[in-house]
């Protein structure tokens, strides 16, 4: 992982253990995720938007990646994505 997301990690974990112990902050950051993100330093690219869901006990949510691009996978890449085995996120290489 590179330095870069590391930090971002490191960030939303500070992010996430100061929402459970901080009704206020945990109500602004689900209301302004974009704001609360870049005041902890958290790089948003200009024209993202920002959604945050909470996970209950009664309610579990699952992101769907972006699909990768095909530009730039080798075939067997490609196979393991139709496959479900590969996943990709923005600044990562493919396992």
């Amino acid at each position: 992982m590179a330095q870069a997301e590391s930090e971002q990690s490191k960030r939303w974990g500070q992010i996430v253990t100061r929402a459970w112990g901080d009704p206020a902050f945990k109500k602004r950051l689900l209301a302004d995720p974009g704001t609360v993100l870049k005041e902890a330093g958290v790089t948003v690219p200009p024209g993202v938007q920002v959604r945050i869901m909470e996970d209950t006990d009664r309610v579990f949510h699952l992101t769907l990646p972006q699909e990768p691009s095909s530009q730039g996978l080798a075939e067997e890449e490609l196979e393991q994505v139709s496959a479900g085995a590969l996943m990709r996120y923005e600044g990562t290489k493919p396992t």
